[in-house]
C-alpha cells in the first residue's frame, strides 16, 4: 500500500506535507496498521476455562475476606 504524492508546481513545502498527511488519513493506512498490531488473539477452550475457574476462585476469596472484615 505505498502512498505517493507528489509535488506541484510552485508548491511550498507546507502544503505539500499538508496534503499528503489529508492523503494518508483519508486512505487509511494508519488504522490498518494500529488493528494489525493491536490485534486480539482468540484465547482457546482451555484457558478460557482457566480464567473462568481463576476468577470464580477470586470471588470466594474475596467474599470470605468480606465477611471476616
Amino acid at each position: 500500500m505505498a502512498l505517493e504524492v507528489n509535488r506541484k508546481a510552485k508548491e511550498n513545502i507546507q502544503s505539500l506535507i499538508r496534503r499528503f498527511s489529508q492523503k494518508f488519513r483519508q486512505s487509511g493506512i494508519l488504522i490498518e496498521a494500529r488493528n494489525a498490531r493491536f490485534k486480539n488473539k482468540e484465547k482457546s477452550k482451555e484457558a478460557k476455562k482457566k480464567e473462568a475457574l481463576r476468577r470464580e476462585e477470586l470471588k470466594k476469596h474475596y467474599e470470605e475476606l468480606k465477611k471476616l472484615g
